[in-house]
């Protein structure tokens, strides 16, 4: 019953995704900051890739004097930001788990607090009885 609905919400979601993602991407285009970026990045991309793929092919003895088929520029700026997401969700997941630990940290100090509490109040009801019991039995 639910799984219906599930894929028609992600169906939905999906279809009102696209022409935000377009306009997003187009308007990244324009930005001269973000192009800038954006060709210094995929330069550093292209060196990295003929640099390993000539270590590979020397590595395996095939020839190193062929010429090395760039990468597609736009994929490689999907990959960047599919990695970018991945890091960024990590450092959320580490941050979260970092909050979950201080507040156990926190509910077993509370805990142990209260245990003392009720320590000291038994300890000064004791004394209090031992008083009394002083006052009490003067012999």
């Amino acid at each position: 019953m639910v799984l219906p609905f599930l894929k028609l919400g992600t169906l939905a979601l999906k279809t009102i995704g696209k022409p935000i993602a377009a306009r997003i991407k187009q308007e990244a285009g324009r930005h001269p900051n973000f192009r800038k970026l954006d060709h210094n990045y995929c330069k550093s991309i292209q060196r990295n890739h003929r640099i390993t793929t000539t270590m590979q092919r020397r590595f395996y003895g095939h020839a190193t004097d062929v010429e090395i088929q760039p990468l597609n520029e736009e994929k490689v700026a999907v990959a960047a930001l599919f990695f970018e997401v991945q890091r960024s969700s990590r450092s959320e997941a580490k941050k979260d788990e970092i909050r979950r630990e201080k507040i156990e940290i926190n509910t077993i100090l509370e805990k142990q607090i209260e245990l003392l509490k009720q320590k000291l109040s038994e300890i000064e009801q004791i004394e209090r009885g031992n008083r009394l019991s002083g006052v009490l039995n003067f012999r």
